[in-house]
């Protein structure tokens, strides 16, 4: 069995396969001390100052000498971020667009595009009226029980209160969700006082065709409940007879997600979804990726991928200025694993971010994204918004992502309220908590990553079509708003 890989040929270390006890010996190195799976170990002697590199990449600075068969983590490992990095723009290799024969069963809107699902999409334009909608969803439910699993309600804590940016934010992701081609059906319910007025909100929803949509403001009506439910009716009346159809590839629209990261996310989940986000793109299917601070350390890797000078200047401008809300907020912009990561094998945020972006895969980066613009261009795309698994699922779901793939290490339970699949970066992960689990990326070790792409590309097209995910079979389906600023 092999203990450990050495990821790129230009890298000072090998990952742990598995947990590996002092005295191991691995290809000539004999291991000082333990080292647990998705760890990494030193394959040479190193002097304090130096550069690490993993991914073929710089993932931080020695802060200590090193020697040879060492575990290196946060003791021996620290940031070598710069604050103020000179960027370049170098057009990369990019995947060339191709043709794809796979097709999935989707349901084709009005303005072309497709969805997964045929849902009905409650909205609050304030987090007043969760409650009611809850009432809705249950009493709809008992009416139609064949819609259970099919009923999303969009809740949040905002709506009002709200100034500037937070403002404009909260609308306009609404408004993306309103959008989202899974919703066969909106209502949108508001309170009737809060500054997210309902009147204003509506305007941005002029384009969804008035057979999908209704609104009102729960202050409006005696009996808000029986009204809701006449509204409900009347959407599922129109909806009802949806049907899917056969589509190309081109017609899906992917959300690349990782979250609960370890040492594997880099070896074999992230670069396994690549692959698979490589194909969706090539042919002219969308796909997004963000998690901003988790570009940090690898943004010129992207940078080079821009389709043109404009877009790169755009990839600049998307690190920029997240950096700069780090500085508003007083907060190091560099310290990003979480407590997980660390005891997953992640050290450092570059380390982190050379992983995380392996889920892009290798396509050209077509566009740049703010918070409730959707997908404009086939292939790759990237959005603002920060690494929160929730948050930036949202942000994905706003721009218009039909599926979500979300890679982890570590496990979640979390799915947004799009299909999103739970894809394992070890087996033990996808054993243990096979209940949250849809695929077990680890087999890359085993099959190889052509193998391994095909069957993930296969269960994505199954879900698209109809098949449901653990997070679906379970009922977990939520949104989170993000926020900046001050509430009243």
């Amino acid at each position: 069995m092999l203990d450990a890989v050495k990821i790129h040929p230009e890298d000072d270390v090998m990952v742990a396969l598995h947990d590996l006890p002092a005295g191991t010996e691995v290809e000539g190195i004999v291991l000082l001390e333990d080292v647990k799976q998705a760890h990494k170990f030193a394959i040479h002697d190193m002097k304090k100052g130096e550069l690490l590199h993993k991914y073929g990449n710089v993932i931080g600075r020695l802060k200590c000498d090193v020697k040879k068969g060492q575990w290196i983590h946060s003791d021996e490992l620290g940031t070598a971020l710069d604050e103020a990095p000179t960027y370049h723009y170098q057009k990369g290799k990019v995947t060339p667009k191709k043709e794809s024969q796979r097709t999935w069963q989707g349901y084709l809107r009005e303005d072309g595009r497709a969805g997964t699902r045929n849902d009905l999409f409650l909205i609050p334009t304030v987090g007043c009226v969760n409650l009611q909608l809850q009432t809705l969803r249950e009493k709809f439910l008992e009416l139609h029980p064949e819609m259970k699993g099919r009923v999303q309600i969009a809740s949040h804590p905002y709506g009002c209160s709200q100034l500037g940016g937070d403002f404009e934010n909260t609308a306009a992701l609404l408004s993306g969700i309103a959008h989202n081609p899974n919703a066969g059906g909106v209502l949108v319910l508001g309170l009737g006082c809060e500054n997210n007025r309902l009147s204003e909100f509506v305007k941005r929803l002029s384009d969804i065709p008035e057979k999908r949509l209704r609104y009102f403001n729960s202050q409006d009506y005696e009996d808000e409940i029986e009204h809701g439910l006449a509204m409900l009716e009347e959407l599922y009346f129109n909806m009802k007879d949806d049907s899917r159809v056969t589509l190309p590839l081109s017609k899906l629209t992917l959300g690349l997600k990782c979250g609960g990261s370890d040492g594997f996310s880099g070896l074999t989940a992230n670069p396994l979804l690549g692959l698979a986000a490589d194909e969706i793109g090539a042919c002219g299917g969308q796909v997004g990726l963000t998690e901003v601070p988790e570009m940090f350390g690898a943004e010129q890797d992207l940078m080079n991928r821009a389709k043109d000078e404009a877009t790169y200047k755009k990839v600049i401008s998307l690190i920029e200025n997240f950096k700069a809300y780090y500085a508003r907020n007083n907060q190091p912009c560099y310290e990003n694993p979480s407590p997980g990561n660390k005891d997953g094998g992640i050290t450092t945020l570059e380390e982190k971010s050379n992983g995380c972006v392996l889920k892009g895969g290798h396509l050209e980066v077509e566009d740049v994204l703010d918070y409730g613009e959707r997908f404009r261009s086939p292939g790759l795309s990237l959005l603002n918004g920060p690494g929160n698994d929730i948050v930036a699922s949202t942000n994905l779901l706003a721009a218009g992502a039909t599926i979500i793939c979300f890679t982890t290490g570590r496990g979640t339970p979390f799915s947004s309220i799009v299909p999103t699949l739970k894809l394992a970066t070890n087996h033990k992960l996808a054993s243990f908590k096979s209940n949250w689990i849809d695929f077990d990326c680890q087999v890359v070790f085993e099959k190889g990553f052509e193998e391994a792409k095909e069957e993930l590309l296969d269960l994505i097209v199954r879900v698209a079509s109809g098949e449901k995910s653990k997070g679906e079979e379970h009922g977990m389906a939520q949104i989170a708003l993000f926020k900046t600023g001050v509430t009243l």
